[in-house]
């Protein structure tokens, strides 16, 4: 009997030994393929879709940010394919291997490491002429985008699209996340008279979309009319900041080396229309913003005064090494956001020049005007009337009420467009998948879906107002069910993320 106990128990030793081995392979499994839920467009592109390019000449619009998630150059993936014929590639501002400083033009050549020829889509040759697509029956755009409307490299895709749909030719975007999420939308929108290379659309400064989204937005709202196709990303959410993924972030030009740039990049650019160094020739290009004749404690306590959200102002000195001021000390402040959330770049890049302007009045100049009176300030802003208001000392809170309608606007035209939504169905699928797992109990399972029914009737009418304001109440009710212990944390933090992502859809 004790012989067959002791058989008995080593049984168990073993089969247990082999579940811990199990369960730790799985959970090592698990271990490594957290965060690779996301897959870029170039990833789906290869994985699911490659029909779309096979048997077809390439042409590829890229830069060093046309990478996998293992950071394999889309450049050199493609003419290693022996199913793809690859046979041209164009490079936008920087260049394909982003090697050309701002505004520094890149003549064509053969890329030393394909073979191919290198057209440069910047200059004087932003569209793509018929004889750059004559070897061409599909073009690629693959590149990192950074979220605002001054940054150049949308406006080489729109061009792109024109070209490929007046030359028979057809375009594909393969999708990214834009780096500063999918859910704020701030600024104003442009004024088509004010239209340039840094901003060729009415749309605001930060415009909450990805490339692929702003693609079929040109392409509908503004009839280019190109045979568009926009590979999607799976599992990118609209919430998601480019540090709630695990990408690594490549810099997409010389002078945006961190999300930390990106992130200050759609207001604190700004300052490039005006005599004070937006910090190029620094390590901290748009962080650092100063000028000679700034007294850096006096302006960062007159910045920190303000008590901007999310956002703190250190007084800082410089000594730029190329652009405005350079090898001249400069004083002036460094960026320090401290919650980009609540963070809005916008607002507080307007606020920089304003107190610039207001404190050194007769040193402190915007960029001069050309001969139609518009100065460069005016393209970045995207109209005219914004430097009246500052040259007038009208507050920066007048000039936010000035362009919400217009922004309004914006954005319900931009939800049409929208790729990576959230719907009321969407939600009640969760409370579902939730309430079987016993995350969620019926009655607030029954709760929430019941608010959501009269949310679903608003947005089929599509009435904004009210999907928002019944959204909020759904958050609330959300609360609750958390405080009364009727839902799990984890089954709460899905559902508040994505009904948050709802809300900013509609708001």
């Amino acid at each position: 009997m004790k012989k067959k106990t002791l058989i008995l128990v080593i049984s168990m030793l073993f089969i247990l030994g082999s579940l811990s081995v199990v369960m730790a392979d799985k959970l090592k499994s698990n271990a490594d393929n957290e965060g690779k839920e996301l897959k870029l467009g170039v990833e789906v592109l290869l994985d699911q879709h490659k029909d779309l390019i096979e048997g077809k000449r390439v042409g590829l619009i890229t830069n060093p940010t046309g990478v996998d998630q293992e950071l394999n150059s889309i450049v050199d993936t493609l003419h290693n394919d022996p199913d793809v014929e690859l046979t041209a590639l164009y490079g936008p501002e920087h260049g394909v291997r982003g090697d050309a400083q701002a505004g520094e033009y890149v003549e064509y050549y053969i890329d030393d490491e394909t073979g191919l020829p290198v057209y440069s889509l910047y200059g004087s040759t932003r569209k793509p002429t018929p004889e750059m697509l004559e070897n061409v029956d599909v073009l690629l755009f693959d590149i990192q985008d950074v979220g605002a409307r001054f940054y150049t490299y949308i406006y080489t895709m729109a061009y792109a699209m024109e070209a490929a749909q007046e030359n028979g030719v057809e375009f594909l975007v393969l999708d990214r996340p834009n780096p500063l999420g999918g859910n704020s939308v701030e600024g104003p929108v442009l004024d088509e008279e004010y239209a340039s290379f840094v901003g060729n659309y009415p749309i605001p400064l930060r415009h909450g979309m990805t490339v692929g989204e702003l693609a079929k937005l040109f392409n509908e709202e503004f009839d280019i009319g190109a045979e568009l196709t926009v590979v999607e990303m799976d599992g990118w959410k609209r919430g998601q900041y480019y540090d709630d993924t695990d990408l690594e972030f490549v810099l997409p030009s010389p002078n945006m080396p961190t999300l930390d740039t990106a992130l200050v990049y759609p207001g604190a650019a700004l300052i490039e229309g005006t005599n004070v160094s937006e910090g190029r020739g620094t390590t901290k290009p748009f962080e650092l913003i100063g000028a000679p004749f700034v007294n850096s404690t006096d302006y960062a306590a007159a910045l920190n005064d303000l008590e901007l959200n999310g956002v703190t102002f250190r007084a800082a000195s410089f000594t730029p090494t190329f652009s405005k001021h350079s090898g001249t000390l400069s004083h002036g402040v460094q960026i320090h956001v401290t919650d980009k959330k609540a963070y809005d770049p916008v607002v507080a890049g307007l606020h920089i020049v304003k107190t610039l302007h207001d404190m050194y009045p007769e040193d402190f100049a915007f960029r001069a005007e050309n001969s139609a009176g518009v100065s460069f300030f005016d393209n970045l802003i995207g109209n005219g009337w914004v430097r009246e208001a500052i040259e007038n000392g009208e507050s920066v809170d007048s000039m936010v009420d000035q362009w919400k309608e217009g922004l309004q606007e914006f954005k319900d035209v931009r939800r049409n467009y929208l790729v990576y939504t959230v719907s009321t169905a969407d939600l009640n699928s969760l409370i579902e998948a939730f309430r079987d797992s016993d995350e969620l109990k019926n009655d607030a399972a029954r709760k929430l879906s019941m608010h959501l029914t009269a949310v679903e009737r608003f947005e089929n009418r599509e009435d904004a107002a009210k999907v928002a304001k019944h959204m909020e109440s759904f958050l609330l009710i959300l609360d609750q069910q958390l405080d009364a212990d009727r839902i799990s944390a984890s089954a709460y933090d899905v559902l508040y993320s994505d009904a948050t992502d709802m809300l900013a859809m509609w708001n």
